[in-house]
């Protein structure tokens, strides 16, 4: 499948029920990354924010980014695997069954693949659209992160 997926209309959500889409490019989970993320977010855990405890003490034996910054990459990384032409707002309204099975070491790559749900129509035009989505990071085959998101689209 070419990517992203260009769904036409709004209307047209519906007939995409149960597509999976493919993997967006690697991004790169460096120690900049979690100490920004940490710093706006206010995160003090010291497994995501000091090196030499977390180096000594965890069982990871170094830093692991927290849950949260993964499924913040949802919104900059599903333009990479959908667009959905004719929208003009769009709502993130609600994160369900998340999941972070596998911590992500500090320095290591992840990705995300994405399943389209059942879209349903709303008034006005709009489209509540759950998006099922997964990441795997570049030193294993099981899953860091999943979990599912709903968006609103209105015209």
């Amino acid at each position: 499948m070419d990517l992203p997926l260009v769904v036409p209309a709004i209307a047209a959500i519906p007939y995409y029920r149960d597509v999976q889409l493919g993997w967006t490019p690697w991004v790169e989970i460096d120690e900049a990354r979690v100490r920004d993320f940490a710093t706006a977010t206010g995160e003090r855990n010291w497994l995501h924010t000091d090196a030499d405890r977390a180096e000594q003490e965890s069982p990871w034996k170094g830093l692991v980014a927290p849950g949260a910054l993964l499924i913040s990459l949802v919104p900059s990384l599903l333009p990479e695997l959908l667009v959905l032409v004719g929208w003009s707002a769009a709502i993130n309204s609600a994160v369900e069954e998340l999941r972070f099975p596998t911590p992500v070491r500090v320095g290591r790559r992840v990705r995300m693949t994405a399943t389209l749900g059942r879209g349903r129509s709303l008034p006005r035009g709009g489209c509540r659209l759950p998006i099922d989505v997964s990441f795997e990071a570049d030193a294993g085959a099981e899953p860091v992160c999943t979990g599912r998101v709903i968006y609103i689209y209105y015209p």
